[in-house]
C-alpha cells in the first residue's frame, strides 16, 4: 500500500513554518477524536504531478476561496492542476462525467468535493480506475468498500461542529428562561453538501436554550434561490428574530432587510464568505464560524502530493474552526479563509503559472 500511516511525532515538531491543524483519529470514523498538531507544508516536488480537482460549484466565495488556496499551492510546488466544477449540488451527472474526464486526462490524483455523499457508492472505481482520490470539504460514505479502496485521505472539518458553533453562539445569547426567540433556518441545499451535519449540530446546540426554529427552508446555494426564500419569509409576516443559514442566505438577507427597512431581524451565518466578512465588519451579521477554506485547499493539494511522493500523509485533517464576530476578525484567520479581492476562478495551473 503506497500511503503511509500517520506518525504523530513527524508532524508535531515545532517550526516557524508549521501551521496548527486538526488531525482526526481514527481517520474516517464517525467517532473520531480531534487532536491539534503542527503541520509543515511541502516546499518542493520530484516531478510536476498531474492533479485534477472537481468542485460542486463556484457560485459562492466559499468555493472560490478553495480554488484560490489550491491554485496558490499548485503554483508554489510547480505541479499541474486541472479544475472542473459541476455548477451546483443537483448536478450529479455532470460531476460524474468530470470524474471520468479526470481519469481520461491522465491525472495522477483526483481531489473530489462531492455533490452527494452516497452517490458514488459502488461505482467510483468505474469512473476513475485506480486513480487515487482525495476527499475535500464535503463528506463521503466511508462504509462503502469501493469508496474505502479508492479514497486515500480527507481534508475537511466536521460540519456538525460548524453547525454546533453557530447554535452555541445563539444559545449563549438566549439561555433557557431568558425569553423565546424565533429563528428562520436556511441551511442550504436539502440533504446535500454539509447541510445534514450542520443541521444536526445547530439543533443539538440550541436544545436547552430559548432559541426556537419556527421555519426551515431549503434551496441550492445561489443568490436567486436564497433571495426567494428570504422574500418568502418576509412576505409571511411571521414573527422572526433571526435569519440563520448558509453564507449565501446571510448575504442576501442583508440586502433584503435593508430594502424592506427591517431592523429588528438579526443575521447569523453558518460559514464565512466575502459577503459575510463584509457583513461582520459592518455589524450587519452577528456571527460566523470559519473552516479556513484557503488553508483547507492548500492542505488538500499537500495531502495528494505527499501521497504521490511517498511521504507521510495525515489521513484525516482539517483547519481549526475559528468563531468570528464583528469584534473578532483576526487578519491571519481571514487570510487563511478568503481569496483576495482581485482573485478570479482559475482552472489550469502548470509550470508555476496559471494558464488560460
Amino acid at each position: 500500500m503506497r500511503i503511509f500511516c500517520f506518525v504523530l511525532f513527524l508532524f508535531s515538531i515545532q517550526a516557524s513554518s508549521a501551521q496548527e491543524v486538526i488531525s482526526y483519529q481514527p481517520p474516517f470514523q464517525a467517532d473520531k477524536k480531534a487532536t491539534e498538531i503542527q503541520y509543515d507544508f511541502l516546499t518542493s516536488v520530484t516531478k510536476p504531478w498531474k492533479v485534477c480537482a472537481v468542485y460542486p460549484h463556484l457560485k459562492d466565495s466559499y468555493w472560490l476561496s478553495i480554488n484560490y488556496g489550491m491554485v496558490k499551492q499548485a503554483k508554489k510546488l510547480g505541479i499541474t492542476l486541472k479544475v472542473m466544477e459541476a455548477g451546483g449540488y443537483p448536478n450529479l451527472d455532470k460531476q460524474t462525467l468530470q470524474l471520468q474526464k479526470c481519469h481520461q486526462w491522465g491525472a495522477d490524483a483526483i481531489i473530489l468535493g462531492t455533490v452527494d455523499d452516497e452517490a458514488y457508492n459502488g461505482i467510483l472505481s468505474k469512473l476513475i480506475g485506480n486513480t487515487p482520490v482525495f476527499l475535500m470539504t464535503n463528506n463521503i460514505d466511508f462504509t462503502d468498500p469501493d469508496i474505502r479502496q479508492h479514497v486515500k485521505a480527507k481534508v475537511g472539518v466536521n460540519w456538525y461542529d460548524m453547525g454546533k458553533a453557530t447554535g452555541e453562539y445563539l444559545a449563549k445569547r438566549h439561555p433557557k428562561g431568558s425569553g423565546i426567540v424565533k429563528v428562520a433556518w436556511l441551511p442550504g441545499p436539502q440533504l446535500q453538501g454539509g447541510t445534514k451535519p450542520v443541521s444536526r449540530g445547530f439543533k443539538d446546540a440550541i436544545k436547552n436554550s430559548d432559541v426556537e426554529i419556527v421555519t426551515t427552508l431549503w434551496a441550492d446555494n445561489s443568490k436567486e434561490l436564497q433571495r426567494n426564500l428570504i422574500q418568502q419569509i418576509l412576505a409571511s409576516k411571521e414573527e422572526i428574530n433571526y435569519i440563520v443559514g448558509g453564507a449565501v442566505a446571510a448575504e442576501v438577507a442583508i440586502s433584503e432587510l435593508r430594502t424592506h427597512d427591517i431592523h429588528n431581524i438579526k443575521i447569523v451565518s453558518t460559514y464565512l464568505s466575502h459577503g459575510v466578512y463584509r457583513g461582520l465588519r459592518r455589524h450587519r451579521i452577528l456571527f460566523a464560524p470559519t473552516d479556513k477554506m484557503a488553508e483547507q485547499a492548500m492542505l488538500s493539494i499537500d495531502q495528494a502530493v505527499r501521497y504521490l511522493e511517498h511521504k507521510p500523509v495525515v489521513l484525516d485533517v482539517a483547519p481549526s474552526i475559528v468563531n468570528l464576530t464583528p469584534e473578532y476578525l483576526p487578519k491571519k484567520v481571514i487570510a487563511e479563509s478568503l481569496s483576495p479581492a482581485e482573485f478570479r476562478p482559475s482552472f489550469y495551473v502548470k509550470d508555476h503559472h496559471v494558464k488560460h
